[in-house]
């Protein structure tokens, strides 16, 4: 099992947890090693004093904070930890916001929460049970490895995870750093903008991370084999050219049409929400039924169900969004606990 990268308590109200951080992810990119050309000399990096051009160890090397050129303070670890002994092992929640709320712009890292012993085992669910029905997540400071974040705690179906979140001076407005962005009055016609929206319908599809790959790192491990085998390497087709603007309205059409002939034979498109999967019934659901001879029938529409309020306000988030992709809802993927409820409720009062 993986050991935590911090420990410490959460605290929300007088409820004190004793949890531990878990790195959530893992990279996979291809790593290459630098090399001088013409041999298989590795490169190396070294740290070396600027002015006698002698490395130096890492126990000699310490931190120093410039006040002007060439001026510094030297500030110890020790120093650093000792400014907020507390806080270093405290995540006290200081309130709960809409997940919908927070832009993802602001989302950095991600950390699974565990509980520090079994016997923390049923508040550690409370918690998570409650922030998965309120959708909503909690917002607290953290210090960790010398530096205080931002952090916002949230549920998933089986674990707690805790996000590092940018500051509001670390995001950059997009005015600033964006060229030719349009204007909030130059706004698309309306008739653009249903067609549009029609396609974004046609090709709303169920998240299921499992169904992408990284093929950008399969093709440069097919790179290097065909190199060292001593094969033709061959290229990737250049990238489609820009619409034409003034035939944007023919595209969109165009493409909404596409999108529709794909998912009415069954084929690759039988992935999307309104295709394959069929809601409740997944990967093995009976989105594309198979008929007689092997091939794919058209797709049967499950039958709306009769949903209750007091039934529906019982379920978790993501429940009601299984029901909701079974009911077929438009605009699921953005809603709230809340707006799911109220739209299955619609949805069984006109069934």
């Amino acid at each position: 099992m993986a050991r935590p990268i911090w420990t410490g308590v959460l605290t929300f109200g007088l409820v004190t947890l004793p949890v531990g951080l878990y790195t959530a992810t893992q990279d996979h990119t291809v790593h290459f090693h630098q090399l001088q050309r013409g041999t298989s000399d590795r490169i190396r990096n070294k740290r070396v004093n600027e002015r006698t051009g002698k490395e130096v160890g890492g126990d000699r090397i310490v931190k120093g904070y410039e006040l002007d050129e060439g001026e510094y303070v030297v500030v110890e670890p020790e120093e650093l930890e000792e400014i907020a002994p507390g806080r270093s092992k405290v995540i006290d929640l200081a309130g709960f916001v809409d997940l919908h709320r927070v832009e993802p712009v602001y989302f950095d890292r991600t950390y699974y929460v565990g509980p520090r012993g079994k016997e923390y085992a049923q508040v550690y669910e409370l918690m998570r049970a409650a922030l998965d029905r309120s959708d909503k997540a909690g917002i607290a400071t953290l210090t960790m490895r010398g530096k205080e974040y931002l952090t916002a705690l949230r549920a998933q179906p089986d674990v707690l995870v805790l996000h590092t979140l940018h500051w509001a001076d670390e995001v950059r407005d997009p005015a600033d750093v964006v060229p030719e962005l349009p204007e909030r009055h130059a706004k698309a016609s309306s008739r653009e903008l249903r067609t549009a929206e029609q396609l974004i319908d046609a090709l709303t599809i169920d998240w299921d991370p499992h169904d992408y790959r990284d093929t950008y790192e399969e093709r440069v491990k097919k790179l290097v084999a065909a190199k060292r085998e001593g094969e033709e390497v061959v290229g990737e087709p250049q990238p489609p050219e820009a619409s034409n603007v003034i035939d944007l309205m023919e595209a969109l059409s165009r493409s909404v049409e596409q999108s529709r002939s794909r998912s009415g034979t069954g084929g690759k498109q039988g992935k999307r929400a309104e295709g394959s999967k069929g809601g409740e019934g997944g990967k093995g659901g009976k989105g594309g039924e198979t008929g007689p001879g092997g091939k794919k029938g058209k797709r049967r529409e499950p039958a709306a169900r009769r949903e209750r309020p007091g039934e529906l306000a019982s379920l978790s988030k993501a429940e009601l969004y299984e029901r909701a992709s079974a009911a077929a809802v438009p605009g699921r993927s953005k809603m709230t606990r809340e707006q799911l409820i109220e739209a299955l409720t619609r949805a069984g009062t006109a069934a």
